[in-house]
């Protein structure tokens, strides 16, 4: 059986007073999450802080992003390696956001992909259609072709030491949620897509929903069959809305 995986993603939110504080209220309700792996994803600049913060505890530490060459003149950016020298398990891939603010093709993101995997991370790779897309009828299409770019890049193989997040952009940050019925039909849509390579790794990977996740919607979202937990952006910020948004997952 699949273990649920609740990511928080900060995005550019957070002050080391506030860091500080956020995670010492985690850490002290999340102590009986033992059915559930937790992970926070702070700005680069404070994984170190968080690192400190988060030891002896069984929260995860990940980060928002990378790039796909390990050294070079990439000024500003940060490698996988680095990452992975900071503590890092896992790192967020293809977010709406910087797909569409830093425009991120479905290429480049399948090369930060398999950079990741081979300095050790878990890549979470995001796929989402937007609203004009949802309504043309696209979904399906949208959805489907952001993965299979990575999939012809990396292979099915390299999934299983993968995550996926279906986040219909239309639902991020708007206050907007697709219903559970809405988000379970996509997720089984992606996992089928990868069941048409390799089963196994289809019924192994964990497909995280993400898409304004709140602890109002959380239980019924959870609940879907394909749904194995959530990439939380705003309500991750505040401790009690995320403690239950994470004991929502049973």
């Amino acid at each position: 059986m699949r273990k649920g995986l609740i990511v928080a993603n900060w995005k550019m939110h957070g002050q080391r007073a506030s860091n500080a504080a956020l995670i010492h209220a985690l850490n002290a309700g999340l102590t009986k999450q033992s059915d559930v792996d937790i992970l926070v994803c702070p700005p680069s600049i404070y994984l170190e802080q968080i690192k400190a913060l988060l030891a002896g505890s069984n929260i995860l530490l990940g980060a928002q992003n990378t790039h796909s060459e390990e050294t070079g003149a990439y000024t500003g950016e940060i490698s996988a390696g680095m990452l992975k020298d900071m503590g890092c398990t896992h790192v967020i891939l293809g977010h709406s956001e910087r797909r569409e603010l830093f425009q991120e093709s479905d290429e480049f993101i399948a090369g930060k992909f398999t950079a990741a995997q081979t300095r050790g991370l878990i890549p979470i790779l995001c796929v989402g259609e937007t609203l004009a897309q949802r309504e043309a009828d696209e979904t399906a299409n949208i959805v489907l072709g952001q993965l299979e770019v990575v999939l012809k890049h990396a292979g099915v193989v390299a999934f299983g030491n993968a995550v996926i997040a279906y986040e219909p952009v239309w639902a991020i940050g708007t206050g907007l949620t697709a219903s559970p019925e809405q988000a379970q039909q996509v997720h089984a849509l992606i996992r089928n897509k990868i069941a048409e390579q390799d089963a196994g790794v289809a019924g192994d990977i964990r497909i995280l929903y993400g898409g304004s996740v709140k602890a109002d919607n959380a239980v019924e979202l959870f609940a879907q069959q394909d749904i194995d937990g959530g990439l939380v952006g705003g309500a991750s910020l505040i401790v009690e809305e995320f403690l239950r948004i994470c004991s929502s997952y049973t």
